[in-house]
């Protein structure tokens, strides 16, 4: 483990860290808005000590990076993921949770041919969440306070609670009360100009759709990770849809082994290839 590492970009700096062997195959994994690199902190020792080398970064204005980028949006997010890739020297594996999933996705169709070998993507978001007005005004409040984050953040696990879980979530508020820290929550989901399923027909490598069965963020879990299939499917080299039992929103930390095994497979031949 290499501990904390930074690399400047033009609008701030990035925070990674990196586990595994420098010589296995890359993966880099970005996590959702209001969460920070240590979201993958069961599931990168893992990828670890299956031999791949795994890059967990605090996308920006989250956790370790530095605040006061100019936007935050999911392609400026994986045109980062893309810097990063290079900076550590591809091809890599991409894994995105949540509002990550977009971003590598953007990622994905924004890269030179070869650079990315494969994508997963965790929990993505095929259509724009309609709210009503009194749930939009409680997202609201939830996006400008770390308390109220924190408690929204909890009931995204409905079958496991990590052990840690209280003491993950004491630090992530600490994280999150420092200035401009919401102000990048926020961001992830203002207003933005296209959709990551716009750059679908340019996904042509392996993707993987994982998702928690009872994700609380969907009314139907399966029929969205369905439905990114379904977008997928006429571009991408293969399309899969792996579904985790009894996991929320963030399986990967809910259910890190069961996440594991669904990843496992998938990448021994995307990211070996």
């Amino acid at each position: 483990m290499t501990g904390t590492e930074f690399l400047d970009l033009a609008g701030g700096r990035l925070a990674y860290e990196v586990v595994g062997p420098q010589d296995g195959p890359l993966v880099v994994c970005a996590h959702g808005m209001g969460d920070t690199r240590k979201a993958f902190r069961f599931l990168a020792p893992r990828l670890a000590e299956a031999g791949y080398r795994v890059a967990a970064v605090d996308v920006r204005g989250h956790g370790e990076s530095s605040t006061g980028w100019p936007d935050h949006s999911p392609q400026s997010i994986g045109a980062d993921l893309l810097a990063l890739v290079r900076h550590l020297g591809g091809p890599a594996v991409l894994v995105g949770s949540s509002s990550s999933a977009g971003a590598v996705a953007w990622t994905t169709a924004t890269a030179a041919e070869g650079e990315v070998r494969a994508v997963a993507m965790l929990a993505p978001f095929v259509g724009q969440p309609q709210l009503g007005l009194m749930l939009r005004l409680v997202k609201d409040l939830v996006m400008a306070s770390p308390l109220l984050w924190g408690m929204y953040y909890r009931s995204l696990y409905p079958t496991a609670k990590p052990a840690d879980l209280p003491g993950y979530l004491r630090e992530l508020k600490a994280t999150l009360r420092e200035p401009g820290r919401m102000a990048a929550v926020s961001g992830v989901v203002a207003p933005a100009e296209g959709h990551w399923t716009d750059c679908a027909p340019r996904m042509t490598c392996p993707v993987l759709i994982v998702m928690g069965s009872k994700d609380p963020d969907f009314p139907d879990p399966a029929a969205e990770a369905r439905l990114a299939e379904e977008v997928l499917r006429p571009y991408a080299a293969t399309a899969e849809v792996a579904m985790i039992e009894g996991a929320g929103h963030y399986p990967h930390a809910e259910l890190p082994e069961a996440t594991f095994a669904a990843l496992e497979g998938f990448l021994a031949g995307a990211a070996r290839a």
